[in-house]
């Protein structure tokens, strides 16, 4: 590639060269291209020593193109046009023939309430569109986004680069997740009682240390200490472990395990929460099939509100 930069050759030349082809002569070629004659004789000048072989002779009032000529005519024409479309030519973007992959950025809270229904969306709406999903937390979308590794992600997140499109989803604070059968908290839940029980966690560090330890520095009784919250239902369920999770991830737990029941964090821990945010570069900002999936994600965000 690096060879095609480096030859001496003005491009200009080659737009020059087919449109004096095709029109037989420089005075109709100028008169086309909006430059004088002059201008366009200087042109095939140029290219024809670049090329360093005649690529016209005179036939009658006007010029033919002789077989060196007629060999890059042939070539470059189509390619020439092909340029021009894809300079000019808007793009379009059918999602019902679409085949497009789009890569998107989830951490690991919003794959449960999100994927299945943006996933029916996508099979009415765009049935041969894929998803590639891409594990992503707020530690590790700044680089997922910079480096084009995904084309959208829901995460929360802090500072991005300058060029981060961003739109808030929803903001949802963090619940207490139990089993009543095991674990009894009583009417209210107290700091002593939450202290007194075993807990479960997420720690993206792969620590003992979760959101609670983070943001208040009181220290929990850990049991276990999970990467993501695929399994913390699993865990509750049978046991007396608590879990503090957010809302709409304990939401999604109990759909699937009715048994379990959430109660209100003490106020010593209690936390608001941050925004769940739909993120993208302003890269991708005028790619229709990027922009219809976010469409699409903000749908089912508004639905599972």
């Amino acid at each position: 590639m690096h060879g095609i930069y480096e030859k001496d050759l003005d491009l200009n030349l080659i737009r020059v060269f087919v449109v004096v082809a095709e029109a037989g002569s420089v005075t109709e070629a100028a008169s086309r291209l909006y430059l004088t004659q002059p201008a366009v004789s200087a042109a095939l000048r140029r290219l024809t020593s670049t090329v360093g072989a005649p690529l016209f002779v005179r036939a009658g009032r006007g010029l033919a193109l002789t077989t060196r000529g007629q060999r890059l005519f042939a070539s470059a024409r189509p390619h020439l046009q092909a340029l021009v479309e894809a300079a000019v030519s808007p793009t379009t973007f059918d999602p019902k023939t679409s085949e497009r992959t789009v890569r998107i950025g989830l951490s690991d809270a919003n794959e449960a309430w999100l994927l299945p229904p943006l996933l029916r969306l996508l099979a009415e709406e765009a049935p041969r569109m894929k998803l590639i999903v891409i594990p992503v937390q707020f530690r590790t979308i700044a680089e997922a986004l910079g480096s084009s590794a995904v084309d959208l992600a829901v995460t929360v997140a802090d500072e991005l680069p300058a060029d981060t499109r961003r739109r808030t989803l929803f903001t949802g604070g963090f619940v207490c997740l139990f089993d009543p059968r095991h674990a009894r908290l009583g009417k209210r839940l107290t700091l002593e009682r939450y202290l007194e029980h075993e807990h479960v966690i997420v720690s993206y560090n792969g620590d003992l240390r979760g959101v609670v330890e983070d943001m208040f520095g009181i220290q929990r009784r850990v049991r276990v200490s999970v990467p993501t919250f695929q399994s913390i239902g699993a865990l509750v369920e049978g046991s007396a472990l608590l879990a503090t999770v957010p809302e709409r991830v304990a939401r999604e737990i109990i759909s699937l395990r009715p048994s379990l029941r959430t109660t209100t964090l003490p106020p010593e821990v209690e936390m608001g929460g941050a925004p769940m945010e739909l993120l993208w570069r302003s890269t991708v900002e005028d790619d229709e099939a990027i922009r219809f999936m976010r469409g699409l994600v903000v749908r089912v965000s508004e639905t599972a509100a």
